[in-house]
Parts: C-alpha cells; sequence; structure tokens
C-alpha cells in the first residue's frame, strides 16, 4: 500500500466529525436568534466554530 493510500485510510473521517460541529453548532445559534440578523450571524459562527473547536482539540493530542 503507498504511503498516500495508507495516509488518507486512518484520517478520512475530519469531514464527517467537521459536518456534525456544523449542524449542531447551526441548530444552536438558530434556536437562540431572536431576529434574522441574528440568525445569519449564528449561520457564519456555525461555519467557524467547529474549525476553531478542531485546532484546539489538535493542539491537545
Amino acid at each position: 500500500m503507498s504511503d498516500a493510500k495508507h495516509h488518507a485510510a486512518h484520517h478520512g473521517s475530519g469531514g464527517a466529525v467537521y459536518g456534525l460541529g456544523f449542524i449542531g453548532a447551526l441548530v444552536y445559534f438558530l434556536q437562540n436568534a431572536d431576529s434574522f440578523w441574528m440568525g445569519v450571524t449564528g449561520f457564519f459562527k456555525a461555519i467557524l466554530w467547529p474549525a476553531f473547536y478542531g485546532v484546539s482539540f489538535a493542539r491537545l493530542s
């Protein structure tokens, strides 16, 4: 097995974890939005939140 295939086989679940984090954050931020613009802000926060959380988690390991 080549190195590229071996590397991808063990680290391929990042997209799924990010997607679940995005959906969870989106639900949370939209439920707490009081206005349309707070909902728009919550959408963008939901996009960015899992990325920041993942970077901080990666530093711990």
